[in-house]
């Protein structure tokens, strides 16, 4: 699909109700509350097409939810109960959603500097200045691909690219390939490279691996059953899925790995060269270095104190100290659900009947 399919509406010249800053799950699901509540309001998106995220991911990414736990609110998405959705599917789901609910969503609109007035948010975007009563910002957990330093310690010849620049394995020479990373991503890549590289992986930290369908019932199932996703962060259950590493490793095992052709090693504690130092005490050689080492969130372009730290976002359930500036879709907002796909519209209903009353206070206030 193409953005020729979503409304390109044009930026408004007077103050609008709420402007939600990007065009994912969380901002559309966002959106279709404000939508039902009569708000004026805009969506931003840096991308060129609604989607676009999903579409940069490496080919062959599958969702590991069934499709039956993928819907955002008022719309189920379009596959098979039990199957797994790839990557254009999820990205073509979401364009779909916004030309279905004609959502206002402005395409290719990246926001430069988000400041507060003590009246109304200012933006500056690629597309020129707007300005809003309220603020969601929607722009997800993966903004910033997080490499380290030991990257700088490989000579040139070694190729090196993070999991977000992965597409397929041409992208990686035939040789030796350590992937640095041992969460979903690394793994997914790790045992497609393998069918035709020679793999080794670093594991940085202990990961809790689960298959995908224990006792016959696929995961999601289970988790959903127990409410495991939706107990709020701080219940003695969240903390203690937190303390276990928050993720999980779904559907791979070291021993389906060992099969695949993969080695495991302990941490990437050095490089000098072509060579990689493991914690294992292991010295590899290598041609190539995948990183799937995650990333970081990166909300320098908000010129407001009080609410980066520069490294989390201070807020409450997604409520910020600045009165009519909202977060959604954060890893742990309120629960474990708070940045999946499928889960996020819990979040999103919640935030979004705070800024409505936020809107009818200020309002009457005004008025």
């Amino acid at each position: 699909m193409s953005d020729s399919s979503v409304s390109r509406p044009p930026a408004p010249t007077s103050a609008l109700d709420v402007i939600v800053v990007g065009g994912g799950q969380a901002g559309l699901a966002v959106a279709y509350h404000l939508s039902r509540r009569g708000l004026r309001f805009l969506v931003l998106d840096s991308g060129t097409e609604i989607g676009h995220t999903w579409r940069g991911r490496w080919d062959s990414l599958c969702l590991f939810t069934p499709a039956e736990y993928c819907s955002l609110p008022g719309m189920p998405f379009p596959a098979s109960a039990g199957t797994y959705p790839t990557k254009d599917e999820v990205a073509d789901y979401l364009e779909s959603y916004a030309t279905k609910f004609e959502l206002p969503v402005l395409l290719d609109a990246a926001v430069r500097r988000l400041t507060h007035d003590g009246e109304v948010f200012h933006l500056e975007t690629s597309q020129g200045s707007l300005c809003a009563r309220q603020v969601v910002v929607a722009t997800g957990p993966f903004q910033r691909p997080a490499i380290p330093a030991t990257a700088q310690q490989f000579a040139s010849e070694v190729v090196q690219l993070h999991s977000a620049e992965y597409s397929r394995p041409s992208d990686v020479p035939q040789g030796r390939v350590l992937v640095v990373g041992a969460g979903n991503s690394g793994l997914q890549i790790a045992a497609e490279l393998a069918a035709t590289r020679e793999v080794h992986v670093a594991v940085g930290s202990k990961q809790t691996m689960v298959p995908q369908r224990p006792f016959g019932r696929d995961l999601f199932w289970w988790l959903s059953k127990t409410r495991l996703l939706s107990r709020p962060a701080d219940s003695r259950a969240a903390r203690f899925f937190r303390r276990k590493g928050g993720d999980l490793v779904i559907g791979t095992s070291n021993d389906s790995l060992r099969e695949a052709g993969v080695t495991l090693h302990g941490r990437l504690t050095g490089a000098e060269g072509r060579t990689a130092q493991l914690a294992d005490g292991r010295r590899l050689e290598v041609d190539a270095v995948v990183w799937a080492t995650g990333f970081r969130p990166d909300y320098s372009w908000i010129g407001i104190d009080g609410v980066w730290d520069g490294r989390q976002v201070v807020h409450q359930r997604g409520q910020t100290q600045i009165p009519g500036l909202w977060f959604i879709g954060l890893p742990w907002q309120h629960t474990r659900g708070s940045a999946l796909l499928g889960f996020v519209k819990d979040d999103a209903a919640w935030v979004t009947a705070q800024l409505h009353e936020h809107d009818a206070v200020t309002g009457a206030k005004a008025a």
